[in-house]
């Protein structure tokens, strides 16, 4: 148990209720679902608030930067940008279907929502099956179901810069199926795929499926049988005894339009997984062709050597969300921030890393590949179990979202200077600069 911290503001005491936290190193317990979140006190017009979203504390006001958030509120099913003194600026209408997580602000005003299906049949926790473009008046221009009993999009989207979506993706693979290429379970699993919609013609033009890069070393009778640890580009999809078949849980993914790469998280495995998107859908199941040649197995992974049987490196993930890649450094040196969500197993404290990642990515057997740490963040008051995530301010601080209770602006020197709690369940939070176009174009 945990309990949200009390604040006031403006005379009005705001008592906290205390959640049960699913995040567990444990996949049976960990549940991105923000409706197994009660919504006790959700905000309305008559608020006494007045407008306010939740109670702020500036312990350095003088190294707070002046921005703007949006938040991405899943426990109440809403998006709203707000200010520092957390007043709401604006919010989008998002109709009847609940958040599936990710709500991002694109440059024209519009929001690229992670919706859930009318119907979904799939039902792991953080999943969503509808895709949208949403005006700033509540109106969708785009709408992509993708939700069957054999399939459903989840977590989280991100727009391409050829204006194209891609967004992950739960497949079903029978039991028999499963048994004959080695799983252990017994049961549907239910692993990873990424697809990538052109808007223009819902067409699906490009697809990764994770099922095509398995390996397993149990049974040499069955399909796949190898060795995990000389195969670190490979996915022991039987790492994850999951009996409900939920093997990998991934839980966001990030581009690099540089180098035309997919980071995704992997929450299960306690992982980020690269993949060659300069691959040509036929590639991608395949070991060889794309822009790297290795078609679409793990060009790098990190986060957790023990996934492949690496007795190199140290493990530093224990469930993991949010790979956000930084711009790049003058010598263009790629950096990435990542909210883990506990330091170790057992422990009930969560840490942001910075990680600069190695130029080239290169993965070997038995050869430590984890990347450099060159910043981290922890407090004894830190700790999201689930979802949760991390973004670079433009003065160097960071800002955290914390899934239970709300927002942190840190600095680079690890100084706490600003906190935002609220009654909700916040999924992520995004900063934009009150000059910034995605700003301009809602006309505030």
């Amino acid at each position: 148990m945990k309990l949200i911290r009390i604040l006031t503001l403006l005379g009005i005491t705001l008592f906290s209720f205390t959640l049960i936290s699913c995040g567990s190193d444990d996949p049976a317990v960990e549940d991105d679902d923000p409706m197994a979140v009660e919504d006790d006190n959700p905000m309305t017009d008559d608020d006494p608030t007045d407008g306010l979203e939740g109670t702020t504390e500036f312990l350095f006001p003088n190294l707070v930067y002046d921005g703007l958030v949006l938040i991405n509120d899943a426990g109440n099913n809403r998006a709203y940008l707000m200010d520092k003194e957390a007043k709401n600026v604006f919010e989008w209408p998002l109709g009847g279907n609940n958040i599936g997580n990710d709500v991002f602000l694109l440059p024209d005003g519009r929001l690229l929502a992670s919706l859930e299906a009318d119907s979904p049949q799939i039902t792991f926790g953080g999943k969503g099956g509808k895709i949208q473009f949403i005006s700033p008046d509540g109106t969708v221009e785009w709408n992509f179901d993708y939700s069957t009993a054999d399939y459903i999009a989840h977590h989280d989207v991100e727009l391409l810069p050829n204006g194209n979506v891609i967004t992950m993706v739960w497949e079903r693979i029978t039991a028999e199926d499963a048994t004959q290429n080695g799983s252990v379970l017994g049961v549907d699993l239910f692993p990873e795929a990424i697809i990538e919609i052109n808007p223009t013609t819902d067409e699906i033009v490009w697809e990764w499926h994770a099922w095509d890069h398995i390996i397993q070393d149990v049974d040499d009778t069955k399909d796949n049988f190898g060795v995990v640890s000389e195969n670190p580009q490979l996915i022991d999809f039987n790492y994850v005894p999951e009996d409900n078949g939920d093997i990998m849980h991934a839980n966001g993914i990030a581009y690099d339009p540089d180098n035309d790469l997919i980071y995704m998280s992997v929450n299960f495995f306690h992982e980020v997984w690269v993949i060659d998107h300069g691959t040509s859908t036929a590639e991608a199941a395949s070991h060889t062709g794309g822009n790297l040649g290795k078609g679409g197995d793990l060009i790098y992974r990190f986060g957790n050597p023990t996934a492949y049987k690496n007795p190199e490196g140290k493990r530093r993930f224990y469930n993991n969300h949010f790979p956000n890649l930084l711009d790049k450094g003058p010598s263009g040196e790629q950096k990435l921030l990542i909210f883990v969500n506990k330091i170790e197993a057992d422990m009930e404290q969560s840490v942001v890393y910075e990680l600069q990642l190695p130029n080239p990515l290169t993965l070997q057997a038995n050869t430590d590949n984890e990347p450099q740490v060159t910043w981290s963040f922890t407090d004894p008051d830190l700790f999201g179990a689930r979802v949760s995530g991390a973004v670079e301010l433009p003065n160097g601080n960071r800002m955290i979202a914390e899934a239970d209770f709300g927002v942190w602006e840190v600095t680079d020197g690890g100084e706490v200077v600003w906190k935002f709690n609220g009654s909700g369940f916040f999924w992520r939070a995004y900063h934009y600069d009150k000059d910034a176009p995605e700003i301009k174009a809602l006309g505030l």
